[in-house]
């Protein structure tokens, strides 16, 4: 089978990514081969093949929002059939024994893998996945439509969980790519007001069509004080700027897994007034199940802009210099 692979980790543009030929896996216990009929392009995957998230193992592929069709089941694995469309997302495997899956919140396990990071990915004809850590995903979803919702859509919501936005509260978002352009649906569907604060001109109006309060720049002040906010770019820059514009007891939740540096912070401008920052790791399976449900009943759709599994790399370089708006998809 073809699979990229993050060769040595450089900017996109030097390409740290190459094609090659590998043998088909065959799946262990518990474990179904899934034959990829899409995977997302996440951001979290740009930061593997630039090195900012070095990579857990050599040649590791990434990719982790991959909607396939199971063709091959290992050992004692039964939750699914041969044939059967399923998602596999971000959380590949948590050792469920740990203090952190005993109390629930397995997206702190102390010994997870990670689909595309630990384990490989949806860049690829065929990948593995744990049966227990796969999804059933709604029929009335395509499969480009359904890929983003599988990592961006899902710590999205969790994203938005953590920024405690009171019913019919004040909600900034900082950043709006594949993961916020979902959030803000679902925001928007709560009844929110909506404020976005991003660069470039296709984020900008993507945000205006799908219904936002207000649209300006990523270090613009919003028109009125946030109850609470989530920062989407990777910009450590962003957050004192986030911060101030809070009200009082409003939170700050940072959704990605990599941030440049934080700038030193003004405890009376930023932090003072129970204003309160913290970060988003990672997601629980609960948090999969509940927004699949959700954005099922709420309409939420992706903007999607497809490109052939061959042109990883060029999806990846649009992805980088903002070429596109919403979250791009990889077809088989």
């Amino acid at each position: 089978m073809r699979a990229w692979v993050v060769e040595t980790p450089a900017p996109i543009d030097a390409g740290p990514l190459r094609r090659v030929e590998r043998e088909l896996p065959s799946p262990g216990p518990g474990q179904v081969r899934v034959r990829v009929l899409c995977c997302g392009v996440c951001r979290t995957d740009l930061h593997l093949a630039e090195g900012d998230l070095p990579p857990r193992r050599p040649r590791v592929t990434p990719g982790h929002e991959v909607v396939g069709v199971v063709d091959a089941l290992g050992p004692a694995a039964s939750r699914f059939a041969v044939g059967e469309r399923i998602g596999v997302a971000w959380l590949g495997h948590t050792d469920g024994s740990c203090r952190y899956c005993r109390r629930g919140d397995e997206n702190l396990c102390a010994a997870p893998l990670f689909t595309g990071w630990d384990v490989d990915g949806g860049y690829a004809d065929a990948c593995l996945v744990d049966e227990a850590f796969a999804y059933r995903l709604p029929e009335s979803l395509a499969d480009e439509a359904a890929a983003p919702l599988l990592c961006a859509g899902i710590i999205g919501y969790r994203a938005l969980r953590a920024a405690a936005v009171p019913p019919g509260g004040r909600l900034g978002i900082y950043g709006f790519g594949g993961s916020a352009h979902l959030t803000a649906q679902v925001a928007l569907a709560q009844g929110l007001r909506v404020h976005v604060l991003t660069r470039g001109e296709h984020n900008q109006a993507l945000a205006k069509e799908l219904g936002a309060d207000s649209v300006g720049a990523a270090t613009d002040p919003p028109p009125e004080p946030l109850d609470g906010a989530v920062l989407f770019a990777p910009a450590g820059e962003l957050v004192p700027v986030a911060l101030r514009a809070l009200d009082r007891g409003g939170t700050l939740a940072v959704a990605g897994i990599w941030l440049s540096t934080i700038p030193a912070l003004d405890y009376a401008a930023e932090l003072f007034e129970e204003r309160r920052l913290r970060s988003v790791t990672a997601n629980t399976r609960r948090d999969g199940e509940e927004f699949l449900r959700l954005a099922e009943r709420l309409g939420v759709r992706a903007t999607t802009t497809a490109y052939p599994m061959a042109d990883a790399p060029r999806a990846l370089a649009d992805l980088a210099h903002g070429r596109f708006g919403g979250a791009a998809v990889l077809v088989t």
